[in-house]
């Protein structure tokens, strides 16, 4: 038996899952965890990693090295993706993690984490085609599947967290500030030449702020023991739209209060939705599908199919 962890270190969280590998191919999940540290928090224009958020991640890095240092076998994949890939102290930023947390982080390309996103769509998801977006705090991913393959894929620079600081007000955004982050994202989906074979296709939301949108209708669900249960969840694009509205009219504090909400996700809430109401209206999209596997599990369904290759596990 061997295990897997995963360690996904993005601009807005960093996230941890460990799977139990067994010789016959078998697999489970047995630690997962995610920690708000807000990395790319007033980066500004120059880039720069500032040592509040460098001191929060790192802390939480080392506590997620207390949850699997007893497990026998442990592989360990820590990426680090959107915020560090743009930060110009990146180098002295992974010096420090390794100095103080002993994980080598690889900080990963936009395309291979979109591709990582693919993998853990296609290998859990009975999706044939549709656009992947995965909204990240820094990153958006974009990827077009056609018939099950991975036809187009895209990294953006944007995400909630920077689409959101110093350009929509946290608390009560205006209808100016509104107009011109829809127009921004209308501007750079106008390049993407491919995105119009999307069109009349459902989106895959993947990241915490679209993954809100499910969260939110389904604690509206008579059924609520299972509001967490979004995996494959589909909503309405009347319904998606619906809900952005009542988040975009209440305040910081009402939006904090509004089931479904993480409290440390309401004030880039907002923001962070913008991609996918845009991309909605440009492709006339009737649904969205989410899935909460994304690049982890992507990495998972890779280490697997290498183990299988390598005869280190049996076939499936």
């Amino acid at each position: 038996m061997q295990h897997l962890a995963v360690i996904d270190l993005g601009s807005n969280s960093v996230r941890l899952a460990v799977t139990e590998i067994k010789e016959d191919g078998s697999f489970k999940n047995i630690i997962e965890r995610k920690e708000p540290v807000r990395l790319s928090e007033n980066m500004g224009s120059e880039m720069i990693l500032k040592q509040p958020a460098i001191d929060r991640t790192i802390r939480t890095l080392e506590s997620f090295t207390e949850d699997f240092k007893d497990l026998e076998n442990v592989h360990l994949r820590a990426m680090a993706t959107a915020a560090t890939r743009m930060a110009k102290n990146q180098k002295e930023f992974l010096a420090e993690v390794k100095a103080k947390t002993d994980i080598d982080l690889e900080v990963i390309t936009g395309t291979t984490e979109a591709y990582y996103d693919y993998l853990g769509v296609i290998n859990s998801l009975p999706v044939v085609n549709g656009i992947i977006m995965d909204t990240g705090g820094a990153s958006t991913e974009l990827v077009l599947i056609q018939n099950r393959q991975a036809v187009n894929m895209i990294s953006l620079p944007f995400g909630s967290v920077t689409l959101s600081e110093g350009n929509i007000d946290p608390d009560v955004p205006t209808a100016g500030q509104m107009f011109k982050t829809l127009d921004y994202l209308n501007e750079i989906f106008n390049d993407i030449w491919w995105l119009s074979r999307g069109t009349n296709l459902p989106i895959i939301g993947l990241g915490g702020s679209n993954r809100t949108l499910a969260k939110i209708k389904r604690r509206r669900d008579k059924d609520r023991k299972h509001w967490d249960d979004i995996h494959g969840f589909h909503l309405s694009n009347r319904e998606a739209k619906n809900i952005f509205l009542m988040l975009l009219n209440d305040n910081l504090e009402e939006r904090k209060l509004v089931p479904g909400v993480s409290k440390e996700r309401a004030d880039i809430i907002i923001g962070g939705l913008c991609p996918a109401m845009e991309m909605m209206r440009r492709l006339n999209s009737d649904r969205m599908i989410f899935g909460k596997q994304g690049l982890r599990y992507g990495v998972l369904y890779e280490y697997l199919d290498n183990l299988r290759s390598a005869g280190k596990i049996n076939q499936k």
